[in-house]
């Protein structure tokens, strides 16, 4: 939707103050991938939307009270913004279209039962007021009353089957829950209403991406930069496109642009530092993604990647700080504990690394090596081969008797039988498992005290070098630490 920023008067500057909050509020509640739009953009800028008065002697108060609400909305100082609604005269204050636009800055500003109060009163006068209806919608958003939200949108395209924000809202809800057919059907009527919008040409350009439609994607994309340069959601949007495709250089120009118009965008400049991995340029990856965290310590993504490239490059003080903050911020992700048990392992904390394991064996209770791993610790930790019998007994009852793990599990538990579990892992032909049982072997000789055989173990699993196993990497170290094998940095 084109507006002439400059019209006369001062009720076409309210409209495109309204349409200016939508963009707000769109902030808020339109979310595609874990992205949130920083503007809806239908609009420009909001410092090129409402200029100052020409003949500032000749302009109104009100005029001039909301070019200082302009400002601050374009700093989103909220409060501030409220404030000056106070300075305003009753019979300004009073207007449907001034008390819609306080309500929807409430709104942004988090106020939503202030702003329910403001619409529902405009509504019991104005039942079919479309834009007090979508202030209800934005309060249903910022409740999470996904419900209310939809009905309300619905009861605004029934007065209005052309308002393109609630059918783009629908769409975004749509998209939410892979209704994909759903979500084209509301954007594509969106885009009737308004060929410009640009929400809903960067949701249909999402419909097209799920539905591996690249060029369509990009045509909407491209029409959405075009018409809106200084909104940086577009690009990313193209961005993830591109990196799908494998266009990383072309990936990297939007994510980078993106990023220049929109720096403190967590999703941004975490996609930019996932496109610098892809592109093996680590070190720079790593710094998006710590910038990302300083934008947002309490949102675990980053630190998945922070994480894994420290450690990859010998920083395990700062690997295992990031695990940490992963499995408190998100315990059902296990492969946190596994790597916290790992560097602590290395580390020799050895209770602490069975503490890990623990809780990685909880939130994955098939994967054994946690449950072999958390014992060896258990073990080193206590002297006590004993002491994590009873928790073993507990695993072998869920691990199928004639799989080489329940032998494995049942060496730990016994602490004997030794001879007939080295005949199976010997015999055994994935190359996988067998590396990954024989580091099992290598551990229970070096408990027992035999480290000759336990060394000889260790280098046949470095032998099969079957890097995608956390056993490999254990054993690594392990090796390093000792001055044998072929890598002994």
């Amino acid at each position: 939707m084109k507006i002439d920023a400059n019209g006369s008067g001062i009720f076409p500057r309210l409209q495109i103050f309204l349409l200016l909050i939508t963009g707000l509020n769109a902030a808020l509640f339109a979310q595609n991938d874990g992205y949130t739009s920083t503007w809806d953009l239908t609009v420009p800028v909001p410092g090129n939307i409402i200029p100052m008065p020409g003949n500032a002697e000749q302009a109104s108060f009100l005029e001039l009270t909301f070019y200082e609400v302009a400002k601050h909305l374009a700093d989103r100082d909220f409060s501030s913004a409220l404030k000056l609604f106070e300075e305003l005269n009753p019979e300004d204050s009073d207007k449907t279209e001034i008390q819609i636009i306080q309500a929807s800055i409430m709104n942004s500003a988090g106020k939503s039962a202030d702003a329910k109060k403001i619409a529902n009163a405009i509504i019991a006068k104005e039942p079919d007021n479309t834009e007090a209806l979508m202030v209800l919608a934005d309060v249903s958003a910022l409740e999470g009353k996904d419900r209310e939200r939809r009905t309300t949108l619905e009861r605004v395209i029934r007065i209005d089957p052309a308002h393109a924000r609630a059918l783009t809202d629908l769409g975004n809800i749509s998209l939410g829950n892979q209704g994909l057919r759903t979500a084209a059907g509301y954007f594509d009527r969106a885009l009737a209403a308004e060929p410009n919008n640009g929400e809903a040409l960067v949701g249909r350009a999402s419909v097209y991406r799920y539905n591996s439609e690249p060029k369509k994607a990009e045509q909407l994309l491209n029409q959405a930069i075009n018409e809106y340069p200084q909104w940086a959601r577009p690009l990313h949007e193209r961005a993830r496109l591109y990196k799908g495709a494998g266009f990383l250089n072309d990936a990297f120009s939007d994510l980078s642009e993106a990023k220049r118009l929109e720096p403190a965008n967590y999703w941004v400049i975490v996609d930019l530092g996932l496109v610098l991995l892809d592109m093996n340029r680590k070190p720079e990856a790593l710094e998006e993604f710590n910038h990302a965290i300083k934008i947002d310590p309490n949102t675990f993504i980053a630190y998945v990647y922070s994480a894994g490239i420290k450690e990859e490059h010998g920083d395990y003080a700062g690997a295992e700080q990031d695990y940490a903050m992963l499995s408190r911020l998100n315990p059902k992700y296990y492969f946190a504990f596994e790597g916290l048990g790992m560097l602590r392992m290395k580390d020799k904390k050895w209770a602490g690394a069975r503490d890990a394991f623990l809780d990685a064996y909880r939130q994955a209770p098939r994967e054994y090596s946690y449950a072999l791993l958390a014992a060896i610790n258990w073990i080193r930790a206590t002297n006590r081969p004993a002491d994590p019998k009873q928790f073993l007994a507990q695993v072998l009852r869920t691990v199928p008797r004639d799989s080489i793990e329940y032998s494995m599990i049942r060496l730990f538990h016994d602490f004997s039988g030794d001879f007939e579990v080295t005949i199976k892992v010997e015999s055994e032909r994935n190359i996988y498992t067998k590396a990954r049982m024989l580091f099992y072997l290598a551990s229970y000789y070096d408990i027992r005290g035999n480290r000759n055989l336990a060394n000889r173990y260790y280098l046949l699993v470095q032998e099969l070098d079957a890097v995608a196993t956390i056993e490999w990497r254990l054993n690594e170290w392990i090796l390093a630490e000792r001055g044998i094998g072929l890598r002994t940095r």
